[in-house]
Order: structure tokens, then sequence, then C-alpha cells
């Protein structure tokens, strides 16, 4: 006769066993070890900081020189939205690609040390698995360059990424604490309502900043003809002389023509043609210069300050960031006493 063990000497945890019900069907047991709340608080966390530190650096760049605000408001909710969607995917990718290997590896010291696991061990593993990351990326970045990059370089890397797991790291390891404790309430949801009122914070107080004054939106300059003509030089004895009746003479000037290999490659201009300022709205927005003697035809953006205007174009493959940029000559004449 075969001998049935009674319900409650099968304990839900035995390992390879799965539980039966009374009527002998098998009885599923979920176990929870406090993964997921660890990843979804470590997500949340790494998500608050790029959106405000994002809105940090929007509001900052304003007051400084760019190239302008987008017009229609389509694009730019569409670049916000899409920016959104690739931080959250970014946040999941850098959790489980080092947050969550910071908190296994502070919980095998802690264990093996047969201490407990505290918020300093996991802080003390975010360290560690940086210097792992920028060794491992900084190799791979060496590889596909031929050159490794200056130390410094490393190490300010390594500041980083440690400064920016940190809190993402600690917030796994509170979520995955309260999960073992059986304590009520989600770690990931209170970060994301702080992170979403740091982040109101932050907005009014630059939306105050601008809307009184204190600080002030960049604006190109508002010049005419009159104040582009003029020497400009790119700063390595490249100049072009813009004249008042529209003409214009280079001397040493940088043109850069596609070589057929995937570069600009700059090669010296010299001689005359014209020149035309770019209108939009009937506001100057930059130059259109024309040397037909090497070939050069451009169109300059206008930058700067009205004290010191620049003008510059893009080099490379659009989007690159590279410029070669043109300042003008401007005389400052002395007082006389």
């Amino acid at each position: 006769m075969t001998q049935q063990a009674e319900p409650h000497a099968i304990s839900d945890d035995t390992t390879g066993v799965a539980p039966r019900r009374a009527d002998g069907t098998t009885r599923h047991v979920i176990r929870h070890d406090g993964f997921g709340a660890a990843f979804c608080a470590s997500m949340a966390a790494l998500s608050a900081e790029v959106v405000i530190a994002g809105t940090a650096g929007v509001l900052f760049l304003l007051s400084r020189e760019h190239d302008g605000i987008p017009k229609s408001i389509l694009p730019a909710a569409l670049a916000t939205l899409g920016g959104l969607l690739l931080t959250v995917l970014l946040s999941g990718f850098v959790t489980a690609a080092a947050v969550m290997p910071a908190l296994s590896l502070a919980r095998r010291e802690a264990r093996r040390r047969s201490r407990k696991e505290t918020a300093l061990w996991t802080a003390g593993a975010v360290p560690v698995v940086s210097a792992a990351a920028v060794v491992v990326f900084g190799t791979v970045a060496a590889l596909g360059s031929f050159s490794f990059a200056r130390p410094l370089s490393y190490l300010i890397w390594w500041a980083a990424l440690t400064v920016g797991l940190l809190p993402a790291t600690l917030a796994a390891w509170s979520a995955a604490r309260r999960f073992h404790e059986a304590r009520a309430g989600s770690v990931a949801r209170r970060v994301s309502r702080d992170g979403a009122l740091a982040w109101l914070v932050i907005g009014a107080v630059g939306a105050a900043a601008y809307g009184t004054g204190l600080v002030k939106v960049y604006e190109p300059p508002r010049l005419t003809k009159s104040d582009l003509a003029g020497v400009w030089t790119d700063g390595r004895g490249g100049t072009v002389t813009l004249d008042n009746d529209g003409m214009a003479v280079a001397a040493g000037l940088d043109n850069f023509v596609w070589d057929g290999t995937g570069k600009d490659r700059p090669k010296d201009c010299d001689g005359s043609g014209t020149w035309a300022p770019m209108k939009d709205g009937g506001r100057v927005q930059g130059v259109s210069l024309r040397i037909t003697s090497c070939e050069l035809t451009r169109d300059w953006s206008l930058i700067g300050t009205e004290k010191e205007p620049r003008i510059f174009h893009e080099i490379g493959k659009p989007g690159s960031g590279k410029r070669y940029v043109l300042t003008k000559i401007v005389k400052h004449h002395k007082h006389k006493k």
C-alpha cells in the first residue's frame, strides 16, 4: 500500500517538487525574490535622472549660443516622445548591465564576510561595476578607433557613471529589501512621484527665470548689411573681406572639398567673388559667399553677439557638429583724453 504524505509535510519551497492540491492536480508556485521590484525601481530612478538632467540642460542651453528654437510644435513633440521612449529603453539596459550586477556583487561580498547586506555595501559596489564598464566599453571604443583616449577621459567617465548609477542602485536595493521584509509600498512609484515633483520644481524655476527676464533666451545678433562688411578671420591665417558693394576677397580661406573617401579636405582658397546677406522675414540670418576662382559656394549662418559676430558652416556629414567658423575683426577705437 502506497503511503501518502500529509499536505503539510511537503513544503512549497522544495526544490524540484511541484506541490499538489487535494484533488491531485499540480499547483504552480511563483517564487518572488524582489528582482522585479528592484529592476522597476532602478528603471524609475534612471529615467527620473535623465528627465531632470535633460530639462535642466535645456533650460541652461537656452541662454547659451544655439542655432535657434524649433518654430513648429509637432517636430519638437515627436522628438520629446522619442527621447522619452529611448530613455526608458536605455534605463532597462543600464539596469540589466550595471545596476543588477552591482546589487549581486554587494550581496555576495556581504555574505562572504558574514555581514548584513546594507546600503553601504551596495554603494561600495557601484564604483567597482563602473570601473568594469569603463574598461569594457573603453576597450571596444579603442579597438574601433585604433587609439586610446587620454587617461583623464576614462577617469571622468568613471566618476560620471558612478554618480549616475548610485541613486538607481540604492533605489533598487531599497525595493528588494522592502520586498523581503514584506513592507507595503512601492519604491518605483515613490521614486517616480518624487522625480516628477523635482522636474516640476526645476521647470517652474526655469520658467520664472526666463519669464521675469532674469535670464534671457539667446538670440543671434541683429546685424545689417553694413555691419557684415569688413574682414572675417578663421584665426589661422585665413581671411575673407566683404565690401559694402557686395564684392568679396578671400585669402587663405579653407574650402572644404569632398575627397570621395567620406571626409572633407580643406584647400586654400584665394581669389575674389561676391557675397550677399541671407534674410528670413527681413532679418539677416547669415552670409551667402561665392568665390569663383576656387569654386567656393557656401551659405554661412550668423551666430555670436553684436560685439563679436561670427559666421559658420558645417563640415563633414550633416549633423556631425563640426564647424568652420569665421570671426569678424572689430577695430576698437581708443578714446582721446
